[in-house]
């Protein structure tokens, strides 16, 4: 399946006041990656996909990370994000954050497909991840 990577120096402004990645912030990055990935795997940005695939993002439902060592500010990392699982609605995703090849974080998210429900448009709803954007990450 495909995986993006992003090279990534850590900030000042990603730290807390012992020096370290305030642990926030790695979800801003690995949501940015997860864009990312979307936007690589289907050649689009994310504005170009929502309208292209008619829905209104894919919200996190279900998050856990481990924090094995940790990152500071001027560090070179790497982030590495892929898809582990597609399921009708909901996607699995994989984060490993890496420094000199040492993994530091890990993270594995659930997200749903989802759209406006047309019966309130102020909610949204799941609804099936497209074949085409599925045979897109299998190709990858």
């Amino acid at each position: 399946m495909l995986t993006y990577t992003r090279n990534a120096r850590i900030e000042w402004g990603d730290c807390d006041p012992a020096g370290i990645v305030f642990f926030p912030r790695y979800f801003a990055m690995f949501d940015s990656c997860t864009t990312a990935l979307f936007s690589q795997a289907l050649g689009l940005s994310k504005y170009q996909f929502t309208r292209k695939y008619a829905f209104a993002g894919y919200p996190m439902v279900e998050t856990r990370a481990r924090f094995l060592k940790p990152t500071k500010f001027g560090d070179d990392v790497v982030i590495e994000t892929k898809i582990t699982k597609f399921g009708r609605s909901s996607f699995d995703v994989q984060h490993r954050i890496t420094l000199n090849g040492e993994l530091c974080v890990e993270c594995f998210d659930t997200r749903v497909w989802a759209e406006r429900d047309p019966n309130d448009p102020e909610k949204i709803k799941a609804k099936p991840v497209p074949a085409e954007v599925i045979e897109k990450f299998n190709a990858g």
